[in-house]
């Protein structure tokens, strides 16, 4: 969002003419219900940017914002208004100048994608503005899976607040937004909030949450993890960064939900920018995490050995993963990219053992024998996958004389949304077991799977 602008933004902060009115915005989506999102708008004006009036023998600096939505299918326009923010001034206040204006705006939208014009007007100024165009997707929220809304920015601790009058106040807090998506050495903490929807569609399951920094690149930073709890459909998260040892430069933050250790495919991701110019490009700890791969079992490795143990991990990458390793062209960078991989998946890091890569490279070699055919390794097979991917089942029920059936599985997950079930079929007649009909959610459903292996 606004990328190109605020790069401009962020390499030229200090050299902008002080004649141009200094706005920005930022947006959040927040999930209503299965149709209806709220649209929230975060925008910033620098008050020292903006011209001095009189109203009422009193001194006044402020803008007028026009905001215009339409949705694209059809041009209706959905909201078509103007705002006025203003704030009194005290002309002996030496510190005014330095500080922002900052306000929120509110809106419920249906599914759609809109197109969003956003301007600021200076009031003394009329030809002093500053006008946005950006594009909105909103969707219809899936109520039978788990959701992240937007990731908002904040520049203040997140607590509990009795404030309920602020503009800032939802759920029991009061959360000042960050506009700029800037942190500064002078301001190195990073302060975010996001909600999760959906969360008893996975009652019962061990459920954990991953925050990760990640430079532009997609290199990870570092990760913390936690349980999230199941009994209330509805969470929020409100989470710190803290900034200081990173030196300027774009930043991206992803909230990741794991499901027994193994991804499903639920994120969340928001970029920013650092400008922190006391910590020199690749001195601190950037340099100090090249010397940690390097001492780790991963600072060994061929690079065949990397492309092996990037292959055997496919079942459990993300897809984004996928695209950075096959764009990495030399051997540090795969080291890197595999540190940071199971560094991420390590449920413990605070032991010397990542204990969950332990326990998968165990389910690789298992595949690797058990389920291995003429023409394909144990980890291609789809029972391969499914084994490396959910673990060992709690039930695996073998057919192979059935009448006029060819021999097939059925393996039971118990503790799975509730329990499911996965069934493979021999239908070549080679023992290349492919998977036929699964009750996971996101797996091939076919509940007429039995056609495919019937014996004619």
């Amino acid at each position: 969002m606004k990328k190109t602008i605020f790069l401009v933004l962020f390499l030229s902060i200090t050299t902008f003419s002080q004649e141009k009115l200094s706005f920005e915005f930022d947006y959040a989506r927040f999930n209503i219900d299965s149709t209806n999102s709220y649209l929230e708008i975060y925008y910033s004006l620098g008050q020292r940017n903006l011209e001095q009036y009189e109203d009422e023998n009193k001194q006044y600096i402020g803008a007028y914002l026009d905001v215009k939505i339409t949705e694209k299918s059809n041009n209706n326009v959905i909201v078509n208004k103007r705002y006025k923010s203003r704030t009194e001034i005290n002309l002996s206040d030496s510190l005014f100048s330095s500080k922002n204006l900052i306000g929120k705006l509110d809106y419920v939208l249906t599914q759609g994608d809109y197109s969003l014009i956003i301007s600021a007007t200076d009031i003394a100024d009329s030809t002093n503005i500053v006008s946005y165009n950006e594009n909105l997707i909103i969707k219809n929220a899936n109520p039978n899976k788990i959701l992240f809304s937007d990731i908002q920015l904040a520049t203040r601790i997140i607590s509990n607040s009795q404030n309920k009058e602020s503009m800032f106040y939802k759920n029991t807090m009061e959360i000042i937004p960050n506009p700029q998506i800037i942190y500064t050495e002078k301001m190195p903490v990073l302060f975010f909030y996001s909600e999760i929807y959906n969360l008893k569609v996975k009652d019962g399951v061990n459920l954990t949450l991953i925050q990760q920094l990640s430079s532009s690149t997609g290199r990870v930073l570092e990760a913390k993890h936690k349980p999230i709890p199941t009994q209330n459909n509805s969470i929020v998260e409100a989470g710190v960064v803290n900034l200081k040892k990173y030196p300027s430069g774009a930043y991206i933050l992803t909230l990741s939900i794991f499901e027994d250790s193994a991804a499903v495919g639920i994120s969340t991701s928001k970029r920013f920018f650092l400008l922190n110019p006391s910590v020199k490009q690749g001195v601190t700890n950037l340099s100090s995490d090249k010397l940690a791969v390097q001492s780790s079992e991963y600072g060994i490795l061929s690079e065949e050995e990397c492309d092996e143990l990037f292959l055997v991990s496919a079942p459990i990458a993300l897809k984004n993963d996928f695209s950075t390793y096959n764009q990495l062209t030399n051997l540090d960078g795969k080291r890197i990219f595999l540190f940071d991989f199971w560094l991420a998946r390590d449920q413990e890091p605070e032991t010397k053992e990542n204990e969950f890569k332990e326990e998968y490279m165990e389910r690789v070699e298992f595949v690797e024998r058990r389920f291995k055919t003429f023409v394909n390794r144990g980890i291609n097979t789809d029972r391969g996958k499914t084994y490396l991917q959910y673990g060992e089942p709690d039930e695996m029920d073998n057919y192979p004389n059935e009448h006029n059936m060819k021999p097939y599985e059925i393996w039971t997950y118990n503790s799975i949304e509730g329990g499911v079930i996965f069934v493979f079929g021999d239908v070549s007649g080679y023992g290349n077991y492919e998977l036929l009909h699964s009750t996971k959610r996101g797996e091939i459903f076919d509940e007429y799977w039995q056609r495919r292996i019937v014996v004619n």
